[in-house]
């Protein structure tokens, strides 16, 4: 055999396991780019969702401490527009 023809395909061989490689380690950080960026809008989502039904809860709580059990109570509080209230809805 031709030992110039060896050497040429093994050097084939490693250039192409190295470009592999390589478009395999682009493909993962394209993953890893996606993958983050949707989970820092679903944070910022839930964060802002957080918010809102801390807020609902204090007027809740607040409409509550004002009206004892002896006083005509008027009607509780409505959670604000843009609160997804979806979770708990049946």
């Amino acid at each position: 055999m031709d030992v110039g023809a060896l050497v040429g395909g093994a050097v084939a061989l490693v250039v192409g396991l190295l470009s592999w490689t390589q478009s395999r380690a682009t493909n993962r950080r394209s993953d890893f780019t996606a993958i983050t960026d949707r989970l820092d809008k679903e944070v910022g989502e839930e964060r802002k969702q957080r918010k809102l039904l801390t807020r609902a809860y204090l007027d809740l709580h607040q409409w509550a401490r004002r009206v004892g059990p002896d006083t005509p109570a008027g009607p509780a509080p409505e959670p604000p527009v843009d609160l997804d209230l979806s979770p708990w809805n049946l």
